[in-house]
C-alpha cells in the first residue's frame, strides 16, 4: 500500500503534474492513496472527471483563493470527514478517511506568518485542537496515517540554514513542541524512521533559486501509527516533481507499507 501528500499549490495549475506523477507511479508501485493541499479550488471546481478516469475514488473540501485539501483514493473511502471534529474553522484544511482499514488523514496546517502575529496564535489553537482529535482517533483500533504540508521543521536536519532561520516561522520552539505532542500520542515519522540522519528537504522557495541552491525545508510529513513501523518498506520525497516547468514549490512526499489489499 503507498500512500502519498502533496501541497501542489493551485490544482488548477498543477493539475497536468498531479496526473502525470500519478500515470508515472503506477509504472511500478502505483499510489493508493494520495492526499493534496492548496487544491484553492472551490468544490464546483475541482476537477473530478481527470482522477475517476484514472480509476480514482475522489473526496475535496475546496475554499476559493486559499486553502483546499483532497483525498484521491484506489480504494472505497469510507467515513468522510471535512476539518477537525469538535473544532470550529472557516478554512478548509482537513479532510479524513478509512482506507482498508487505515484512518488517513490529509491535512494543511496554518503557516502562522510569525511568531509575534494573530495567525501564530491561530495556529496554536489549531495545533491544540488536531492533537485532541487526533488522540481520540488513536484511541480506537484504526490505526492512522497523517499527512500534509505540516508547516513545521521536526529538528535541525529539516532546514537548510538552522542557526539563520533559529526561532523563525516553521522552526520556534512552540511548533515543534506540538509536532511532539503528535508524536507522544503513538505516531512516528515515516521519513525519520528510515533516514535518522539524512538532511532533504520538501520545500523550496520560488525566490532566490532557493532550489537550485537546496535552500530547503522539510515541512511536508506522514506520521503513522506505531502499529504500522514494521509494515514501512519506503519512504522518500520525489525532488523530480519540483523540477517541472511551473512546478509546486513543495514535492511530493511517498510511503510504502507492506500491507495488502
Amino acid at each position: 500500500m503507498k500512500l502519498a501528500t502533496w501541497n501542489v499549490n493551485s490544482l488548477n495549475v498543477r493539475l497536468p503534474h498531479v496526473l502525470e506523477w500519478l500515470q508515472a507511479q503506477a509504472a511500478g508501485d502505483e499510489i493508493d492513496v494520495l492526499v493534496l493541499q492548496e487544491t484553492k479550488l472551490t468544490d464546483d471546481k475541482f476537477p473530478a472527471q481527470a482522477f475517476l478516469d484514472l480509476g480514482y475514488e475522489i473526496a475535496f473540501f475546496g475554499q476559493k483563493t486559499y486553502n483546499g485539501v483532497a483525498i484521491i483514493s484506489k480504494h472505497p473511502l469510507l467515513d468522510v470527514h471535512k476539518n477537525i471534529v469538535g473544532f470550529e474553522d472557516d478554512m478548509a484544511r482537513v479532510i479524513s478517511a478509512s482506507v482498508l482499514g487505515i484512518r488517513v488523514i490529509g491535512a494543511y496546517f496554518p503557516n502562522g506568518q510569525s511568531p509575534e502575529s494573530d495567525k501564530f496564535a491561530y495556529k496554536m489553537r489549531w495545533l491544540e485542537a488536531l492533537t485532541h482529535w487526533v488522540r481520540a482517533l488513536s484511541a480506537q483500533s484504526e490505526p492512522i496515517a497523517l499527512m500534509g504540508d505540516f508547516n513545521i521543521t521536526w529538528d535541525d536536519l529539516d532546514v537548510w540554514d538552522p542557526v539563520e532561520l533559529a526561532g523563525s516561522i516553521h522552526c520556534t520552539d512552540e511548533e515543534r513542541a506540538h509536532f511532539k505532542n503528535l508524536l507522544d500520542i503513538g505516531l512516528f515519522d515515516a521519513f525519520r524512521q528510515l533516514h535518522p540522519t539524512e538532511k532533504k528537504f520538501s520545500w523550496w522557495d520560488y525566490r532566490e533559486a532557493a532550489f537550485r541552491r537546496n535552500k530547503g525545508l522539510r515541512i511536508d510529513h506522514i506520521l503513522l501509527s506505531t502499529a504500522l513501523k514494521d509494515q514501512v518498506q519506503a519512504c522518500e520525497i520525489d525532488k523530480d516533481a519540483r523540477k517541472k516547468e511551473r512546478p509546486s514549490d513543495h514535492a511530493p512526499v511517498w510511503v510504502q507499507l507492506d500491507i495488502n489489499g
